[in-house]
């Protein structure tokens, strides 16, 4: 959702900006995003950062796809908190780190996000960067909505 501050022709780019990245016009996306994460619009910058990570619109870029996934989750935005949580566990466009990856995914999963919640669960039932915690994982997949798994 753009910034509630935009103004209606600020409202429309950003909407453009969103059909170009559905409709895989990545490179419009980028050129229509830039201003709205120069702004400092977190989903605008965690798009950005996706664009940036798989090189959709432009070459793959880890640098600039990690330091728009960290400015987008540092600002709160739970899918970008998820999102660099992933690119610390995968050691993908940031050095592998379970700590951090952990720390993302938590403040993910206080915002609800299923993903995060379920990806914990994963990484406590398997001891995954955790000790192994069945009891933990069983209620992180329950509060992401899974019922008893075994």
């Amino acid at each position: 959702m753009p910034n509630s501050t935009y103004t209606d022709e600020e409202a429309i780019d950003f909407a453009s900006a969103m059909a170009a990245f559905e409709s895989k016009q990545f490179t419009q996306a980028m050129q229509l995003f830039t201003p709205f994460a120069q702004k400092d619009d977190a989903q605008a910058k965690h798009l950005m950062a996706i664009m940036h990570q798989n090189g959709l619109g432009c070459v793959p870029n880890p640098m600039q796809a990690y330091k728009f996934m960290k400015e987008s989750a540092e600002s709160g935005y739970a899918m970008a908190q998820h999102g660099l949580g992933f690119m610390y566990m995968q050691g993908e466009c940031a050095n592998k780190n379970s700590t951090e990856a952990i720390k993302w995914f938590e403040l993910a999963a206080e915002q609800g996000l299923q993903g995060s919640l379920t990806t914990l669960g994963m990484m406590y039932e398997q001891g995954d960067g955790v000790e192994k915690d069945l009891d933990k994982a069983q209620a992180l997949y329950k509060k992401a909505g899974f019922n008893d798994l075994g």
